[in-house]
């Protein structure tokens, strides 16, 4: 048992949960993205707590963090930064933009056009942003929760699938239950929760922690198992494209980070069931007259894995 990553997801989760009322599954796999080393993409209707849930993530960990509102005019090099011409030194330096950060919160995404949508691919995926043709690091971590509000909102424009695949996970903030809301009430009558939260976690922790979770042992059944219900996205009726190799490497590191952080050094089935449909449901491409607004996603992800025999060797070893 590895003890360690359990004690991660006691210390961050509990700090969350000092501003977030419920949702702890959506912040367990918030975590899990996070020491996986991928991005998430938290989608819902507005005033849901996508923000402040991305922002408390930020402020439990000693990192540096930037935040982007998304706008139908912004434009690339508001995100990633340009050169600009310095008179005193007759040379051209750089003006970083917010990608130059460990935590970059990408507000409202979908509100931009798909050009200026497309500032973050690279950084996003090779930890690099290419400027007039010199390469930079946007920081060491780079994690990246974006917020969209759903396809059917006015004034928003839907992410090219590139980008949708770069997401390790989807998530869903969902409402709260009449219990959570009397909760919600009672703890902002009188003060903001957010604004005295202190850190839990260092980035040193967090690195040796996404290097412990890498070595978590997946034993030759699971990832077979793994590699059946992908190959399943592939040919289900309704799909038109399914997993691609990046959702396949995504869904791997996903389960080894979920299994640490369950103090475990071995991963088994409940894994792969915990993270398989934030994971994987929104790399689908469905085909036409396929109910297509991220639930009949999920739902069509769900009955792939129903249909998927789950093995029962022994997973230690």
């Amino acid at each position: 048992m590895n003890q360690n990553g359990k004690n991660i997801s006691d210390k961050v989760l509990a700090n969350i949960a000092k501003v977030i009322i419920g949702k702890e599954q959506v912040a367990k796999l918030l975590l899990t993205a996070l020491v996986a080393d991928g991005h998430v993409l938290l989608e819902d209707v507005p005033g849901t707590g996508k923000t402040k849930l991305a922002k408390t993530l930020a402020k439990s960990l000693s990192a540096e963090f930037n935040r982007i509102q998304f706008t139908p005019d912004l434009l690339p090099g508001d995100i990633t930064g340009i050169n600009i011409f310095d008179r005193q030194k007759n040379e051209f330096v750089l003006r970083k933009g917010p990608v130059f950060t460990n935590i970059l919160l990408a507000d409202e995404i979908n509100r931009a056009t798909p050009r200026t949508q497309a500032g973050l691919l690279e950084c996003m995926e090779e930890r690099q942003v290419t400027i007039d043709g010199v390469s930079y690091t946007p920081g060491n971590p780079f994690f990246v929760i974006a917020t969209q509000n759903p396809i059917e909102s006015a004034g928003v424009f839907p992410l090219p699938d590139a980008q949708m695949d770069r997401f390790m996970m989807k998530l869903s903030m969902g409402l709260p239950t009449k219990e959570e809301e009397l909760a919600i009430l009672d703890r902002y009558m009188s003060k903001e929760p957010l604004a005295e939260l202190t850190s839990a976690l260092t980035l040193d922790e967090l690195l040796a922690a996404r290097e412990e979770a890498n070595q978590v042992f997946v034993h030759n059944c699971i990832r077979e198992y793994m590699v059946n219900i992908i190959e399943a996205t592939r040919t289900a009726e309704g799909i038109v494209m399914g997993v691609s190799p990046r959702g396949s490497i995504a869904f791997l590191r996903s389960v080894k980070a979920y299994a640490y952080l369950q103090g475990r050094d071995y991963v088994n089935p409940d894994d792969v069931k915990a993270v398989a449909v934030p994971v994987l449901a929104h790399r689908l491409v469905l085909g036409y007259g396929v109910d297509n607004n991220g639930n009949g996603e999920n739902a069509l992800m769900e009955k792939i894995i129903a249909g998927i025999p789950v093995p029962t060797e022994d997973f230690t070893a």
